[in-house]
């Protein structure tokens, strides 16, 4: 990250964010064109389960991607006259170097519990975000222990402190992580029938298409942008398969997948961040975790086409020359709450 930084100074900074549970500095790159104006940013982080390697994989190769072709590309060029990008490479440093030193399929982070005789919390159940309530487990031997409290672990509150500081301008959160091949939408922690509200939504890009409501939320606003979400993570999953006929399933977490709480996804679109997406990357189950190097960089160039689909989107829809189709009543809501 240091290299990175160096040999692109014009481009990027590296921010320090925390430390972990074993005191490792925690650092996030910041890639931002130099404008005279204020931005929105989007969120990536990487490598929150430590046995997910093709997760902090893609986090280079992103990084990698934007840095070689911002000046070429007249997409990223243009998002980057709007948006920053906020990459987090590794989120769970210690449990990340422990699969690679000592086990390989280690999930969590390196905390100890009841007296160093049992170690780590799952960071993505602990989030504050319906914390504890289902698809976790209080025992510190689980390989989905929730942890002592919302956000009792290092790692979790300093993304969470940085998350809620900047929540006003991220319009877009991204966690990345292996395997299945889903991109999954809020939320996880409940599987109460979804609403039946249609809306007709679309843009210039996309065109226009019928969407129906895949999820819940507490009222009427909150269906309206599950439906965008969903909509937006159906033409990030098209994209994706346009490289390698590799294919997603889209949806809710709870829906699609199994109910949990404490992700950071749910806690993020909770918080009010209007885009909030978890990439379940390659492959479906062949090799799971331990996914083989000669299919690192296909999974990588196929995944950064669905992100940069989802950026694209929510660059047209906040900065002027992109203006999203909404229905009238979906315009009012959305309108409402910017």
């Amino acid at each position: 990250m240091t290299e990175i930084q160096n040999s692109n100074s014009e481009l990027v900074t590296q921010h320090y964010l925390g430390n972990t549970v074993e005191n490792r500095p925690m650092y996030y790159l910041q890639i931002s064109q130099p404008l005279d104006k204020t931005k929105k940013i989007i969120w990536m982080d990487c490598g929150i389960h430590a046995r997910e390697w093709i997760a902090p994989a893609f986090c280079q190769w992103f990084v990698k991607e934007i840095l070689q072709n911002y000046k070429s590309d007249p997409n990223i060029s243009r998002f980057l006259q709007n948006l920053d990008l906020y990459i987090l490479p590794v989120l769970n440093i210690d449990g990340y170097i422990y699969s690679w030193e000592k086990d390989r399929l280690w999930r969590k982070n390196r905390s100890p519990y009841m007296n160093g005789t049992c170690y780590g919390t799952d960071l993505n159940r602990n989030f504050n975000s319906s914390w504890g309530s289902i698809g976790v487990s209080y025992n510190c031997s689980s390989i989905i222990f929730c942890g002592s409290g919302p956000e009792s672990e290092p790692e979790t509150k300093a993304v969470a402190q940085l998350i809620e500081k900047k929540k006003s301008d991220i319009l877009c959160y991204l966690t990345i992580h292996s395997y299945g091949q889903y991109i999954l939408i809020p939320y996880g922690s409940t599987t109460e029938p979804a609403s039946n509200s249609e809306e007709l939504v679309g843009d210039k890009n996309f065109g226009l298409h019928k969407i129906i409501a895949k999820s819940t939320g507490t009222d009427d606003h909150a269906f309206l942008i599950l439906n965008l979400q969903m909509y937006v993570a159906e033409k990030a999953a098209a994209a994706l398969m346009q490289k390698y006929g590799t294919s997603y399933e889209v949806g809710s977490t709870s829906l699609i997948l199994y109910s949990n709480s404490g992700s950071s996804r749910d806690w993020a679109h909770m918080i009010g961040i209007p885009f909030s997406y978890t990439f379940e990357l390659r492959d479906k189950g062949t090799h799971g975790f331990v996914l083989p190097p000669d299919q690192i960089q296909p999974t990588c160039e196929e995944t950064m086409l669905a992100v940069t689909t989802i950026i694209d989107y929510v660059d047209h829809k906040y900065f002027p020359g992109g203006a999203v189709m909404l229905s009238s009543k979906t315009k009012n809501i959305l309108k409402s709450d910017s």
